[in-house]
């Protein structure tokens, strides 16, 4: 590199070391106020690390004092701002807590479940996250349903509910591919499918899941030992006219319809 190349590089990398030797000075400060006045800065700035770590020395100085308010909140969004929503959420939860009126409350509330809707896992995964953060959606909606925030609530809340549906969606799949594997899998297939129609009936997944019921029916029934066959035909072809009224229009209509005339003909034999 050269002498030219070499002085240019030092000259840009100038600010840069002073700002860390700035940094570094305020962080061994004595003075609490004059932090507190830094990580506002560092804040407006987007150096959000900087101004959590001022800030974590500044909050316990500050508690009990008119600044201790806002100060914690500036705290709760610093960690926000990093998508370190763990941190965040203990934050906010502490802002709750110490103020129940103040200001940012409302705020407070959304950005926790916020939180939790950004770190909710896919559907294979487990959902504790995700049922956590339904909750405490369901309660910011509950306390502020005329919030301008409440309609972004109701969002976030719906594609977390389709997640869980999606899971138990999974679920009745695997029982349906399973079939008769260590016993009569088909049944399972249903009751799971069944059960999620039931907690999630609005799901963008409600079809698939009656799709999931009608296979299954008609999979036991093709499959079943002599002494079951009738039966289990009669719940398949009944299954059939649940679904198609359901949906007429279904995405699975043709092979639907494909079960349908290998059912009416067992159906015919048995004198329906």
């Amino acid at each position: 590199m050269s002498i030219k190349n070499i002085f240019y590089s030092l000259v840009l990398a100038l600010p840069f070391l002073s700002g860390c030797n700035e940094y570094n000075k305020i962080l061994k400060s004595k003075d609490v106020d004059e932090k507190y006045e830094y990580a506002k800065m560092y804040y407006e700035q987007k150096k959000y690390s900087r101004a959590s770590t001022l800030l974590t020395d500044v909050v316990p100085i500050y508690r009990g004092t008119e600044m201790a308010e806002d100060a914690l909140y500036l705290l709760s969004m610093s960690y926000f701002n990093m998508h370190d929503y763990i941190s965040s959420g203990e934050y906010f939860q502490r802002y709750i807590n110490n103020y129940p009126r103040g200001s940012k409350v409302q705020q407070c509330r959304f950005n926790m479940a916020y939180g939790d809707y950004q770190d909710s896992p896919d559907a294979r995964l487990d959902q504790s996250v995700t049922k956590k953060a339904i909750k405490e959606l369901d309660h910011f909606i509950e306390l502020y349903p005329r919030s301008e925030l409440a309609d972004s609530a109701t969002v976030m809340r719906i594609e977390l509910s389709d997640r869980l549906c999606y899971k138990e969606y999974l679920s009745a799949k695997l029982y349906l591919n399973l079939g008769t594997y260590m016993g009569n899998n088909y049944e399972a297939a249903v009751i799971t499918a069944r059960n999620a129609q039931d907690d999630y009936p609005y799901s963008k997944y409600r079809e698939d899941l009656g799709y999931v019921i009608l296979r299954a029916r008609y999979e036991a029934a093709i499959n079943s030992i002599e002494e079951k066959a009738e039966e289990r035909y009669r719940e398949a072809y009944d299954e059939y006219f649940t679904f198609t009224n359901e949906y007429p229009e279904s995405s699975y209509k043709k092979e639907v319809e494909k079960m349908y005339a290998k059912l009416s003909k067992k159906m015919a034999e048995y004198g329906e």
